[in-house]
């Protein structure tokens, strides 16, 4: 019916922390650093799904698309940190303007930081390859199960949208500790797009064989159906903490973003249990 395989996993999530990296950078308006974190973090999590795939359980081609999403991903890494000195745009538009607004208010100029007006900046389109090649890879590793194929295929790559985005909604919550002045639109975004994507994760895996299957007791999830009726609380909870966050995102506090960051941790405690869950019942 489905596949619970680590490979696969690890492969979803970093490609989903890739994709929404992207759907950040884009923007032009996160400091580079912030590129560093995502990308050193959702490479070392592609690199242990080529492993664990080769050790385990290997489909050549997932194998073969992890590996390239190590290689884009160090590319891309490798490309922002060489362009580091250019900075980036929108972030350096907005120090320039606050600096002139402190500068007006106290006579203090504050120093310019250094910055290479001629360097090229790092281009977000090179974050784009990575998370192409591992929607292929998810593509490649649906066709492992027993289950329907395309319905295998839904849930790898809506999985993979899930996990993403609201891991990189929490890690972005904690960049505001370094960047704080930075507005709040890229956390509302990702916060935005867990909200979208929550019902697509849900359907998937209510569509027969489903987890309706589970709590009609057709599937025998080992604890009396207590699983199934876990997992309706945990999706039900991310979707409840993902309008909470919304909610308190709109508080005008800076605390309300850490307040919101919190909030996301629980959510990425809460979302996993819905794709795990779901998928350790329906592989037994």
């Amino acid at each position: 019916m489905i596949r619970l395989d680590i490979a696969t996993l690890l492969l979803q999530w970093a490609t989903g922390g890739l994709l929404f990296l992207w759907v950040t950078t884009r923007h032009r308006v996160v400091g580079i650093g912030y590129g560093w974190l995502m990308r050193g973090i959702n490479l070392a999590l592609a690199a242990g799904a080529l492993v664990a795939g080769v050790r385990y359980n290997p489909v050549p081609l997932r194998e073969l698309c992890s590996g390239l999403v190590v290689a884009a991903t160090a590319v891309a890494l490798v490309v922002s940190i060489v362009r580091r000195k250019a900075g980036v745009r929108g972030e350096r538009a907005r120090t320039e303007r606050r600096s002139a607004r402190v500068a007006a208010m106290t006579g203090i100029d504050r120093a310019a930081s250094e910055r290479d007006e001629e360097a090229a900046e790092f281009p977000p389109v090179l974050d784009i390859p990575p998370f192409v090649f591992g929607f292929l890879g998810l593509i490649a590793a649906s066709l492992l199960g027993d289950g329907p194929v395309a319905l295998a295929m839904v849930r790898n790559v809506v999985g993979a949208a899930f996990l993403g985005s609201v891991t990189d909604a929490m890690l972005l919550g904690h960049w505001y500790l370094v960047q704080p002045g930075l507005g709040r639109g890229p956390i509302h975004e990702l916060n935005r797009w867990l909200a979208i994507i929550w019902p697509f994760e849900v359907a998937a895996l209510l569509v027969p064989t489903g987890m309706v299957s589970v709590l009609r007791g057709t599937i025998d999830d080992g604890y009396n159906g207590l699983l199934g009726w876990f997992w309706v609380a945990c999706a039900i909870t991310t979707i409840v903490l993902s309008f909470v966050t919304k909610a308190a995102l709109k508080e005008r506090a800076y605390s309300a973003v850490m307040a919101a960051t919190g909030l996301l941790y629980l959510a990425i405690l809460t979302a996993f249990g819905t794709d795990l869950v779901a998928r350790a019942v329906l592989s037994g």
